[in-house]
């Protein structure tokens, strides 16, 4: 039997999960305005606070790439100040002739690293793989330090957020690979690849997200590695305390993709 204090954490836990719930909505971005926003983001975390990338249009302060146009875009947006949270970008393959079309991110910049017998991206069909990246969470939604926040109480233009809210925010980031997972299999797509620091798979794992490492380490803005996980693994995998999040996200991304829940699902063309 359950004592109370793990009966009281778990529903501490569901109720964080359900403030989380009600306080964000996950967007496909579909159309310019919130392409621009995910591209906005993006310039603000890789571009100006870490240095990653240059930027693509910096008059109007947005990141893009060449992978864009193949890939599938998702944003978090909390509802009550409609702003960006967070998002994050499924990358598919290109059905064209041209090989270095078909081919996914780290296997142009990283393809030497990949050292995985079975599991490298070239051994599966083309329909079949995809890779995850561009993962970002606004500044205003991450936790910050002492500092942040006398500068932060210092704006008066800057969103107050109440203590219940701040709560939630940890969420974020497992809300964006629950997207990501929703996302391959609204795509019938089952293989993926990620570009990731060491620490994050190990995060990951304690939320049920199991990724295996199948490149070595190189140097690519800091120490990153090749990871893969299968979605349809992941989706038995994940803790049954995620479950409802997950249903609710797959629900919400399946109806802006024009599926219903039990649909026979199908590729999305963007």
């Amino acid at each position: 039997m359950r004592s109370c204090s793990s009966d009281s954490n778990a529903e501490s836990s569901t109720q964080l999960l359900d403030r989380f719930r009600s306080g964000f909505r996950f967007r496909l971005a579909k159309s310019d305005e919130d392409k621009r926003r995910v591209y906005r983001l993006r310039h603000e975390v890789y571009c100006e606070e870490l240095g990653y990338e240059e930027p693509s249009d910096a008059r109007e302060r947005l990141e893009y790439d060449e992978y864009d146009e193949r890939s599938l875009h998702c944003l978090i947006e909390h509802r009550r100040s409609a702003r960006t949270a967070g998002c994050m970008r499924l990358v598919l393959p290109s059905t064209g002739h041209d090989c270095l079309d078909t081919r996914l991110p780290l296997q142009s910049y990283a393809g030497q690293s990949l050292t995985h017998a079975a599991l490298h991206p070239a051994l599966f069909a083309k329909n079949e793989i995809c890779e995850v990246s561009r993962l970002a969470i606004a500044r205003p939604f991450r936790k910050r330090s002492v500092k942040d926040e006398v500068e932060a109480g210092a704006k008066s233009t800057l969103l107050e957020f109440t203590q219940d809210e701040k709560q939630t925010f940890p969420v974020i980031v497992v809300g964006l690979f629950l997207a990501t997972y929703a996302l391959v299999g609204i795509t019938n797509r089952r293989h993926v690849f990620a570009m990731m620091e060491p620490k994050l798979p190990r995060l990951l794992a304690m939320s049920g997200f199991y990724f295996t490492q199948v490149g070595d380490t190189i140097d690519f803005h800091g120490k990153r590695s090749a990871f893969y996980i299968d979605q349809h693994q992941a989706e038995r995998e994940i803790h049954a305390k995620l479950l409802p999040l997950y249903r609710h996200i797959q629900d919400e991304l399946e109806s802006q993709a024009n599926l219903s829940t039990g649909q026979k699902k199908q590729a999305i063309i963007l």
